[in-house]
Order: structure tokens, then sequence, then C-alpha cells
């Protein structure tokens, strides 16, 4: 009951920090915005290869980072969750960054 618990505390944790990190960026629509594409000066093909390879992943790194140390400065230890949180954040880390490490591209 206990591994299922810190589980599913990994699987939310994942999975909020993704949810806050990915999205999609709003665009204007219509052809005023067309003409301000087309009329701005074209992208560098260097600046395309010079982007950061999965910056959603590295958002959520940094995220859960972030949810790490708000949970260690806690006034509470709230019977030991706390600790059970910062440890499967911890293995939540651990995950993403070997999952970058397995990267292809």
């Amino acid at each position: 009951m206990k591994t299922r618990n810190i589980l599913l505390l990994i699987a939310s944790v994942c999975v909020l920090a993704l949810a806050f990190t990915v999205g999609t960026h709003a665009a204007p629509n219509g052809k005023a915005a067309a003409a301000s594409v087309t009329a701005a000066q074209p992208a560098e093909p260097s600046a395309a290869a010079a982007r950061e390879p999965h910056p959603e992943i590295r958002e959520a790194i940094a995220s859960l980072r972030r949810a790490k140390e708000h949970m260690e400065h806690a006034a509470h230890d709230f019977g030991g969750h706390r600790v059970e949180a910062i440890r499967a954040t911890d293995a939540a880390i651990h995950q993403l960054e070997e999952c970058l490490k397995f990267d292809k591209d």
C-alpha cells in the first residue's frame, strides 16, 4: 500500500510538472498576423539549431527542483509525508535526467 502511494505521488508530481510547463503558445490569427510575420526579418537557420533540446523536460526538472526546495522549507513534517514527497521528487528528477541521456537527436 505504501509503495503504491509513493508511485502515485511520483506520477502525480511528474504529470503536474509537465502539465504546467507544456502548453501551446498563443499566436494571433488573421491576415494582419501573416503580414507582420512576412514583414519581420527571416529567422536565422543557426537560431533553430542553437535551440535547447527538449525544453519541456528541462523546465519540468527545474519545476521539480523548485517544488523540492519549497517542501524542504515547509514548517511541518506532515506525519512523514513531506519526507516521502521529497524522495519521490528526487526520483522524478532522476528519471527525467535519465530520459535526457537517452536522447538520440
